[in-house]
């Protein structure tokens, strides 16, 4: 049951749904439920969500930043890599741990953190 004043959906544009499928369910494992020509809603994230091509497609740097959590941070990166994601800001140092960010095959930024 979902809680009152709680984050439980996140959803993103996306410009290509195979594409989308293909390279989160490659880098992540994460699987989908296909809502029409138009959206994707994923399991295995840890919050549920979804991919949307009706939703327009900001600049990078403009929207949320969504920030996933990986016990390895260089395997993260290169199953990232290997998946055909681009690497915008390389592993870094911030108060807390490492991070790094990448983008999506629609241009949407994710980071990825580590202790």
């Amino acid at each position: 049951m979902p809680v009152t004043n709680t984050i439980n959906y996140l959803e993103l544009p996306m410009t290509d749904p195979a594409a989308t499928r293909t390279f989160y369910g490659t880098a992540f494992g994460w699987t989908f439920t296909e809502w029409g020509p138009d959206y994707l809603s994923f399991d295995g994230a840890g919050l549920d969500g979804g991919f949307d091509r009706t939703r327009p497609v900001g600049p990078r740097d403009a929207g949320p930043l969504p920030v996933l959590y990986a016990a390895d941070l260089a395997a993260a990166q290169a199953a990232i890599e290997a998946a055909g994601g681009a690497i915008v800001k390389p592993i870094f140092t911030f108060p807390g741990g490492r991070r790094f960010h990448f983008t999506d095959p629609t241009g949407n930024e994710l980071a990825i953190w580590s202790e």
